[in-house]
């Protein structure tokens, strides 16, 4: 618990989570969307916020999260909903401990494997549902690591209710029966078939039945649309400060590697999962840190043997010390603490998007009746800005605009040859693009001026507009 506090501050005010947990405008839907689903009571079956997609059908499959978020903005605003998430992200820590000291982990090798973690964890510690997913994913590995004796209808139960949560939480929850099914081949549960089986069905309890099953399927198999989306394609390990994230990538390997050695396929069959997941999708690699590392732990510990005996001795006591001092009475004071810190007015004033990222002093500026283009990164801002009120051209909802939009969309950004046959058919009267954009250059020799210039954005008006 102790971790976890510290991680809550670390990711509050070292990372700067006040401001990082924002650096991706998504944030600002997933808060108007559980405030409209809050409001009205329902949830949305068309897109109601973008001008290109109007009236046509929408998945809000993380309805849950987004109400949850909603309601801590409409109490506490941007700071309380970034309190919130570093909350979930510190929630997840102490679970991933909990995970390392359920499969027999070392202490002192739990802790050397933390820096791991975080490093790996917070190139996506975002104010946005995913997040909220780590928790159900721990949670999944913890239960099949500790299930024992015959599975009884209180579990099956439990099973169903845990899944039909995560799949309105996030639509991750089909790992769910893959995870159960993944102990029950490495023959470790032999009762886990009835969990992965439950877990399957219990999913459909959403507001789309097994619709979202197939829009789901028809999403992550479109290789196309996904080749469009950044977090989806390979972590560039080229990168400064990759040289952790590389390190907890080839410990999980290496982990899953000792654990077939040793027997356990389960674990073997989830380090092989995870691991080329992440390998090929950057938005794995913290779900390969949080499942993989203790895992890693755990084999590495029996490994070490006689060898290693007065090393696991002395770590099992420190763990034992450990677990004296739970530290739960310092949660309530570590989050006052932090909410109190949130509230000093130079860091309320930081709090949110920041201005030099997204078009903060530029909305201002345009018209209330502009069709206006601005690229995907501005358009959950402007969703937020207007609560939802100004309908944009492109937001982060890639599923909802599609691959052949994506490509168009590309092509518009880029200038490349035939962009202008796509762009007439919106009659766009404003544009707004970060000021590094060739798109500006293309818009102001058709004849297009520059009505706002700023260090995030600038705001160009059609001939004679």
């Amino acid at each position: 618990m102790v971790a976890a506090c510290v991680t809550l501050f670390y990711c509050l005010f070292l990372f700067q989570g006040y401001q990082k947990l924002f650096r991706d405008s998504d944030a600002g839907w997933h808060i108007r969307n559980g405030e409209e689903i809050l409001r009205t009571r329902t949830l949305p079956r068309t897109d109601p916020y973008s001008f290109t997609r109007a009236g046509q059908p929408w998945f809000a499959w993380e309805w849950a999260a987004d109400v949850a978020t909603g309601l801590v903005h409409r109490s506490w605003g941007l700071g309380g909903v970034a309190l919130f998430y570093a909350a979930v992200i510190a929630g997840g820590v102490w679970l991933w401990f909990r995970l390392h000291w359920a499969v027999g982990g070392s202490f002192l090798v739990a802790c050397a494997m933390a820096p791991l973690l975080l490093s790996t964890c917070n190139i996506h510690w975002l104010a946005r549902p995913h997040v909220i997913g780590w928790l159900f994913f721990l949670a999944a590995v913890l239960y099949c690591e500790t299930h024992r004796g015959p599975f009884t209808w209180r579990e099956g139960l439990a099973v169903a209710l845990f899944t039909a949560v995560w799949a309105n939480v996030h639509a991750s929850f089909f790992f769910a029966p893959a995870i159960a099914a993944i102990y029950t081949v490495g023959g470790r549960r032999k009762r886990i078939p009835y969990a992965a089986l439950i877990a399957a069905l219990a999913g459909l309890a959403n507001p789309y039945g097994w619709h979202l099953y197939a829009h789901i399927w028809r999403y992550l198999s479109d290789s196309e649309l996904l080749a469009h989306i950044g977090e989806y394609q390979s972590f560039n390990f080229h990168a400064d400060g990759s040289g952790q994230i590389i390190a907890a990538l080839i410990l999980g390997i290496a982990g899953g590697a000792l654990a077939a050695v040793q027997g356990r396929w389960d674990r073997a069959l989830l380090a092989l999962l995870f691991s080329a997941l992440a390998i090929r999708s950057a938005r794995v690699l913290p779900l390969a840190a949080l499942l993989l590392l203790p895992l890693a732990n755990a084999s590495i510990t029996k490994a070490a043997g006689p060898k290693f005996d007065k090393f696991l001795a002395y770590s099992a006591r420190l763990r034992i010390l450990d677990s004296r001092q739970r530290g739960w009475a310092l949660v309530p004071l570590v989050l006052l603490a932090c909410f109190a810190i949130l509230q000093a007015p130079r860091i309320r004033a930081a709090t949110g998007f920041a201005a030099d990222q997204f078009p903060v002093a530029a909305y201002s500026h345009i018209p209330a009746s502009a069709r206006l283009f601005a690229p995907d990164k501005f358009g959950g801002y402007l969703i937020y800005r207007s609560a939802g009120r100004f309908l944009v051209f492109f937001d982060g909802r890639s599923d909802l605009y599609g691959a052949d939009f994506l490509k168009q969309y590309s092509r518009v950004m880029q200038v490349k040859p035939g962009w202008r046959a796509w762009w007439d058919q919106f009659h766009f009267t404003h544009a707004l693009l970060p000021p590094d954009s060739p798109l500006i250059e293309a818009l102001e020799r058709s004849g297009w001026h520059r009505i706002y210039t700023g260090p995030a954005a600038v705001l160009l008006a059609e001939t004679g507009t």
